[in-house]
């Protein structure tokens, strides 16, 4: 039996789960940013920042509390979380597919 089939891994769903754990890590990244006070002139925080509001484009506004710091977190917090649960999800049932 080979490694990979003993073990139910698979180079697409290594993939699926990389790119689901990157897209996370952007918006927990801009998350930090934003309540550490980031300057935003630099142009690591800009491009963290628009990488960030792209990939939670589909929930940009979604909740809008009066505190700035739980409107960014809750934005952002949730794309992460729905990121992460559905790429994780993906990957298992790849997994599962292909054995």
């Amino acid at each position: 039996m080979s490694r990979r089939h003993r073990y139910g891994s698979s180079h697409a769903a290594t993939a699926v789960t990389v790119v689901a754990d990157v897209t996370a890590v952007i918006l927990g990244l801009w998350i930090a940013m934003y309540l550490l006070d980031a300057n935003r002139a630099n142009d690591l925080v800009h491009f963290v920042q628009g990488a960030a509001r792209w990939l939670a484009g589909w929930s940009y506004n979604l909740f809008t509390f009066d505190a700035d710091w739980l409107r960014t977190l809750l934005n952002y917090g949730l794309p992460a979380l729905v990121y992460l649960c559905v790429g994780h999800a993906l990957a298992a049932r790849i997994r599962r597919i292909e054995r």
